[in-house]
């Protein structure tokens, strides 16, 4: 197999307590930390994976949804290739605050080239305040990948980064 061809940046943003940390976690080193605390700034963390044969790295900017660390944030979004936009499914505020990180992400990335997918998480609790379908029908009315995930469970975790991954992949064809 070929060495790593293209780096992608993707970037992890939403509400404070979501869960973008700990699906990242749950991603890179398969592991939940139920005490999981809240992010400062941002973290970063990275993975190769392999996308048509070709090795590609992900470096995935994990951001704290706190608004008094949004000015740190807004640089992070430059070179982004992708954008997964996490809200709880269990608290309609966080589903309701979208809107505000897709405007921030037109005014810090204007670029309709950046690939967006959106992402209920914390399917495992049982309140929940927003269904499948609304969620769904919002990411299609604003052209975003869509899916649901539990970091605490393993559901649909990996599923959503190897989505997002494979449709930023068009961007490694043009390093070949």
């Amino acid at each position: 197999m070929a060495d790593v061809i293209a780096t992608l940046k993707l970037l992890v943003v939403g509400n404070s307590s979501t869960g973008k940390s700990s699906l990242l976690m749950r991603f890179i080193d398969d592991t939940f930390d139920e005490d999981q605390g809240p992010t400062i700034g941002v973290d970063f963390k990275s993975k190769v994976v392999t996308i048509d044969g070709n090795k590609v790295k992900l470096t995935i900017w994990d951001t704290a949804g706190q608004e008094r660390f949004r000015t740190l944030t807004a640089s992070y979004y430059r070179g982004a290739h992708g954008v997964i936009m996490v809200y709880d499914v269990s608290v309609r505020e966080s589903f309701k605050d979208i809107t505000m990180w897709l405007s921030e992400l037109d005014v810090y990335a204007p670029t309709d080239k950046i690939i967006k997918m959106l992402v209920g998480n914390k399917i495992d609790k049982p309140n929940r305040e927003i269904t499948t379908k609304e969620g769904l029908d919002f990411a299609r009315a604003k052209s975003m990948l869509f899916i649901e995930c539990s970091a605490k469970n393993k559901v649909g975790v990996k599923q959503a980064f190897d989505e997002v991954t494979t449709k930023v992949g068009d961007c490694v064809r043009e390093f070949e």
